[in-house]
């Protein structure tokens, strides 16, 4: 029994979970409308607020010191007893349930209404905890599966983006109607299902033939859990659902959440494993030391050269590589530009006449995009890597070309402009929170991914704050101007905005382009030197 539940597949099922329950922030466009409210903001002080969710969610360079302590630890009794991926995911289940239950005691009124810099700091730490989540779930599933990391990390980003999409039908469920109760939701739920599950998250090196065939079995679960709340979401657009209509679609959505649990302990039955994960003789050194041995001896990082013998760069020589930059700036530009998109959902809704229905499925919409983009890059840039020798930086400047049509086709302002713009927005963003870590475990090795990708990850608030207080906020705030209620109606509002937005996104696709140009005979080594060893 104990060897049934510990081991890699297991610790799969329990990171899914814990992703498809800790994207708070890409829910913001709910609650964002009782933040503003209740503390009687402006849409600028809205969006630095937001800003700060930003900021927290991407610098997670703490969370990838703290994972890569344990390569580096000595192994001794001490170690040992936090020697797991699950200190990492205790500690953002602490600074989720501070954040988010501080910020709903400000919005009720239990707390007096705190100086905006007290709730940056809020929504920080709110956030922040998001980056220990992903860094620990990521970073031990492709030393898991280091065959397919591009699948496994499609599979953990792709649960990560429907977060939104399934908080919401919880509240709607049980809250619908109380905003402010959607944020304690978000302080409880992520926490408790973290506590309850992160012992199991271990890493098991290991690569055996059948691992393709079981992670497609995950593939088509979250595909049909999408699948599933797409239908949900268009479904309550156009009819009003009874109560307990709601119910039954949590109750659903609880079983399709459980079916990858069933996978696991099918193949764990099938591999008979009589291999605890975490044996007497194990140290964090050697875990690492066979994950490399298993599958990223065959991909290791390089210099700008793409030397493919280079062994894995820590942070200081990975920032001392072109290619490091290239990638951060592609990143600047695509996450920047769409996630100051998502920010700003709720007010461009309201700028074009949508109520707060649509606006709310607009917001949930997103995570299935977001989900598409994330679950299907990982799958699709395996594929062209794998059997056709495309390198992975391909796939961001195909992902940014898109984004940048995407904006363009909000800034037009026509009828059902915001549905179009907002799926290929969406599917292109999630597409590079899925490619980032894989490319960078790629280019840079393995061994310090978690404080690399965590790095890049920075990228994405610094363009977001630049694109949304800068222009966004600042463009709306201007035309705003003179109004009651400091709000925008008509096209004008977001148009000057979005065709900047487009602009950006064209001069990531450039910088992508750059880089895939420069990887080109890397990725070339990498899939011949896997098809020799496979």
């Amino acid at each position: 029994m104990e060897n049934m539940f510990s081991n890699r597949w297991i610790a799969t099922v329990a990171s899914i979970w814990i992703q498809a329950t800790m994207g708070g922030s890409y829910a913001f466009g709910v609650y964002s409308p009782v933040l503003k409210s209740s503390q009687s903001y402006d849409q600028s002080t809205l969006d630095t607020v937001s800003v700060f969710k930003d900021i927290g969610a991407n610098a997670g360079v703490l969370s990838g010191l703290l994972y890569a302590a344990r390569a580096t630890s000595s192994g001794s009794w001490r170690w040992r007893c936090f020697n797991g991926p699950w200190v990492v995911l205790a500690t953002g289940a602490i600074q989720c349930f501070l954040g988010y239950f501080f910020m709903w005691l400000a919005v009720v009124g239990v707390i007096p209404r705190p100086p905006v810099g007290i709730m940056c700091l809020f929504m920080f730490l709110a956030a922040h905890a998001q980056t220990f989540f992903s860094t620990a779930n990521v970073v031990t599933g492709v030393l898991n599966f280091p065959d397919y990391n591009g699948t496994i990390v499609g599979i953990l980003k792709g649960f990560l983006g429907l977060t939104g999409a399934i908080t919401i039908q919880i509240y709607q469920a049980f809250f619908k109607g109380n905003q402010s109760t959607f944020i304690l939701i978000l302080a409880l739920l992520p926490s408790t299902v973290t506590f309850s599950v992160m012992c199991l998250v271990k890493i098991c090196p290991d690569s055996k033939s059948h691992d393709k065939m079981f992670l497609n079995r995950f593939s088509m679960v979250a595909l049909t859990l999408a699948a599933f709340l797409m239908i949900v979401i268009i479904s309550e657009n156009l009819v009003e659902f009874p109560q307990y209509a709601h119910y039954i679609t949590v109750a659903i959505l609880l079983f399709l959440l459980s079916l990858p649990l069933l996978i696991a302990l099918q193949v764990t039955t099938k591999e008979n494993s009589n291999q605890i994960c975490v044996e007497k003789d194990s140290s964090p050194q050697n875990l690492y030391a066979e994950a490399e041995k298993i599958g990223y001896k065959k991909l290791p990082s390089t210099s700008d050269d793409n030397d493919p013998d280079e062994q894995s760069m820590d942070i200081v020589d990975a920032t001392k590589s072109l290619n490091f930059w290239l990638l951060f700036i592609s990143m600047s530009c695509g996450m920047g530009s769409g996630l100051a998109t998502i920010n700003n959902m709720s007010q461009i809704g309201q700028s074009l006449g949508y109520d707060i229905v649509k606006t709310n499925t607009l917001v949930s919409l997103w995570s299935i995009w977001n989900f598409l983009g994330r679950f299907g890059a990982g799958y699709l840039s395996d594929i062209l890597l794998r059997q056709y020798c495309y390198a992975r930086p391909i796939m961001i400047a195909i992902t940014l070309a898109t984004m940048t049509a995407g904006h363009l086709i909000i800034c037009l302002g026509f009828a059902g402009n915001l549905y179009i713009g907002t799926i290929l927005v969406g599917i292109c963003y999630g597409a590079q929170w899925s490619l980032m870590p894989t490319i960078t475990a790629e280019i840079f090795g393995v061994k310090h991914m978690g404080t690399i990708f965590n790095t890049i990850g920075i990228a994405s608030p610094i363009g977001t704050y630049i694109l949304s207080v800068w222009v966004i906020g600042y463009v709306y705030d201007k035309e705003a101007r003179g109004s009651d209620d400091n709000t925008c109606y008509g096209v004008h509002c977001f148009m000057s905005s979005f065709l900047i937005l487009a602009c950006v996104s064209f001069l990531g696709f450039l910088v992508a382009l750059t880089l895939f140009f420069r990887t080109r005979v890397f990725y070339n080594s990498v899939v011949l030197r896997r098809l020799h060893i496979l």
